[in-house]
């Protein structure tokens, strides 16, 4: 029996697809230049201010979630009734 390939089982095509999502943050941060903001605050402001707030607020989520996972985990057979 021949195995059907799927598009991401060639590594070229998932390099290429890293390339692409990389380019198109390269070209957002120099959108970033361009674009005019109604801000609240003046930090708003900065060069790539909500690439970097976005960034730090994923990488914080990702840590609570590792520490909430102490709390919530369950044993395998947690809803087995058996």
């Amino acid at each position: 029996m021949k195995k059907e390939l799927k598009i991401f089982d060639n590594p070229r095509n998932v390099k290429l697809t890293l390339y692409g999502f990389y380019a198109s943050l390269i070209l957002l941060l120099i959108f970033d230049i361009f674009i005019h903001r109604h801000t609240y605050f003046s930090f708003e402001k900065d060069f790539g201010f909500f690439a970097v707030y976005g960034f730090i607020s994923c990488v914080g989520l990702i840590f609570i979630a590792k520490i909430m996972r102490l709390f919530l985990k369950r044993n395998e057979d947690y809803y087995d009734t058996e």
